[in-house]
């Protein structure tokens, strides 16, 4: 059966449960399908001149790895279905490269992911993602992080990533904190260590 259909033979059987965990070393091969496969929602909706394919490649995502993005993920049946990335880059944690196949999505999947991430920190928590992702930032409200205006995106972003202008000029950040121009000058000035920006060919 497939596992994302419900049992016909007994319709009182609990739903598949979403069980989160750490990636392993060996699964970067499924954290990629999983992310150029989801990332097909991207096309024809993000602007043509910031597609590329395929969306990440491995070595992109090795790259992601050294620069430190820790992958959880969520399994359904034994079959891993989503991934999230977390990142610690100077004074805030980032979560990176969320995805979840296709054929999981609306399983709770991301909400799962999410909550794993954010009781592992303390620290500010910022989202970076395509202004056309109107899906995604949806998801990113309900789960309580709110847009960032645009007076301090361009900052964040050129603090906490490291990305063209095109990205910036096409993208949002959302924080789980309420943060305004003056606020976000003010967490980027608190830079707390020496940590690089991360290096990401997507946010």
């Amino acid at each position: 059966m497939n596992p994302t259909e419900s049992s016909e033979s007994d319709p009182n059987a609990a739903p598949p449960y979403p069980k989160v965990r750490q990636c392993r070393e060996d699964e970067a091969g499924a954290i990629l399908t999983i992310i150029n496969s989801a990332a097909e929602v991207y096309r024809g909706t993000i602007p043509k001149d910031c597609w590329h394919e395929p969306y990440m490649s491995a070595t992109e995502l090795q790259s992601e790895l050294a620069a430190g993005v820790v992958f959880a993920g969520c399994e359904i049946d034994g079959v891993l279905a989503g991934v999230m990335g977390s990142q610690h880059v100077r004074n805030v944690d980032l979560i990176r490269h969320a995805y979840v196949l296709p054929a999981y999505q609306g399983h709770g999947v991301g909400s799962a992911l999410l909550a794993y991430l954010r009781v592992q920190t303390d620290r500010t928590v910022l989202i970076g993602t395509w202004s056309a992702a109107k899906w995604a930032i949806r998801f990113y409200e309900r789960h309580g992080f709110q847009l960032v205006p645009e007076t301090a995106k361009a900052l964040l972003l050129r603090t906490y990533w490291t990305i063209s202008d095109r990205q910036i000029e096409t993208s949002v950040v959302l924080s789980d904190s309420l943060l305004t121009g003056e606020t976000a000058r003010m967490l980027a000035e608190r830079i707390e260590d020496s940590d690089h920006p991360c290096h990401p060919a997507a946010l």
